[in-house]
């Protein structure tokens, strides 16, 4: 991949990683919820989730994806529903004592962080066609596929771990000033109602507005 190409994807990939989203949304709710440290089980489910996204695309089945009514279809509900699915969850969370939160979480909280961060990308369809309508204009097709591959996937890889990580931690550093229950309950409420609308902008996606 050359230099000048590589530099202009770094910035395509810092705005997709800055512009608002799920993932966004995902991260910022888990770094209120379990700190920066813990957060990054969740980010590390988001970077899983987008490079079998990428995988996807370099095999031809995100073109497929895109192109079929129904594929695209079942995929973007699914996300809609797990969306959704987040949000009832904030909204019914309890207050909590932080101190005995963080400290009293195990490697299944992990394990779950790891799987929701995941699942939060790899069933956003918008994310593959996306993913189609950039990717080939910064691949060459007259060269070896897969270094390309390699780079971009990588590149992404640092780049949202970047930007994920500073939404967690600006985030996590609010753990300290939600001391009373009405306070962490209007946290709640208020990520609850960003997945909510998360799901209802996946649920407007068309494959024509999302390329």
């Amino acid at each position: 991949m050359q230099w000048e190409l590589w530099l202009a994807f770094v910035g395509a990939a810092i705005a997709i990683s800055v512009s608002p989203g799920a993932g966004a949304i995902q991260s910022m709710a888990t770094g209120l919820t379990h700190g920066l440290r813990r957060g990054y089980w969740s980010i590390t489910g988001l970077e899983i989730g987008l490079m079998l996204q990428l995988a996807a695309v370099a095999v031809g089945l995100g073109a497929a994806v895109a192109q079929s009514v129904v594929a695209f279809t079942v995929i973007k509900w699914i996300g809609v529903v797990y969306l959704i699915y987040l949000a009832v969850r904030q909204w019914r969370s309890k207050p909590f004592d932080l101190g005995e939160q963080l400290s009293a979480e195990i490697s299944a909280g992990r394990l779950n962080l790891l799987v929701r961060g995941c699942l939060v990308n790899v069933t956003n369809p918008k994310g593959l066609v996306f993913l189609l309508a950039v990717l080939p204009q910064f691949v060459v097709p007259t060269a070896p596929l897969l270094p390309q591959y390699l780079a971009i996937g990588a590149t992404m890889v640092v780049v949202d771990l970047v930007v994920m990580g500073a939404y967690t931690g600006l985030a996590a550093r609010l753990l300290g000033w939600l001391r009373t229950p009405r306070q962490q309950r209007a946290m709640n409420r208020t990520f609850s109602g960003l997945f909510a609308t998360a799901a209802v902008v996946l649920s407007l996606v068309r494959r024509g507005a999302a390329a």
